[in-house]
């Protein structure tokens, strides 16, 4: 029975994203004491001051989201050696306004899938700094660069390479013990 709600961000808007395909492959793969739930953010608008006297109802709705989860994952590609457009305006709805972060003492990991070899190295150490800034207890090790081959997951979520599998069942296990260390 799942002991945890941890919400996952896709760093990319693209239905046929291959992030889209690596978080079903973590919701499959991780323990049975984390209940996984997407956390959408597609349809808020571009993030200004002008917003924090009167939150729209759709950024309500996304910050009520993230204070109901325990812990987040970040599941993100990397555009032009940094992290999408798109999600760096989420977390600024999800943090502000100043006082009134989501995100404010959350465990997070993060992790991506990119065709290159580096995977999403750079966009990865760009969003752990943003995420360091937003005061989230980040998952330190392993880390997780996967280099997406054709046919590397299926549609259904199911890896279909033995060693990719066990790494990636090992990512959610060491994350579901993060956050038992942090919640504790």
């Amino acid at each position: 029975m799942a002991k945890f709600t941890v919400g996952y961000m896709i760093g990319s808007l693209a239905e046929e994203s291959i992030n889209r395909k690596l978080a079903g492959a973590l919701v499959k793969l991780a323990p049975s004491e984390l209940a996984m739930v997407e956390i959408s953010w597609k349809d808020l608008p571009l993030y200004s001051y002008d917003y924090d006297k009167d939150y729209p109802k759709v950024a309500v709705d996304f910050k009520d989201t993230i204070h109901g989860a325990d812990a987040i994952l970040f599941v993100s590609p990397e555009y032009n050696r940094s992290i999408p457009g798109a999600l760096k305006n989420a977390i600024d709805w999800a943090s502000r306004p100043y006082g009134k972060n989501a995100f404010d003492g959350k465990p997070a990991a993060v992790i991506g899938a990119s065709v290159g070899t580096i995977g999403t190295a750079v966009a990865q150490q760009h969003l752990k700094g943003v995420l360091g800034y937003c005061n989230m207890n980040l998952m330190q090790s392993p880390e997780g660069y996967i280099t997406m081959k054709p046919d590397l997951i299926s549609d259904d979520g199911t890896v279909t390479v033995d060693s990719t599998r066990e790494f990636l069942t090992k990512f959610m296990k060491a994350f579901a013990d993060h956050i038992v260390r942090v919640k504790a």
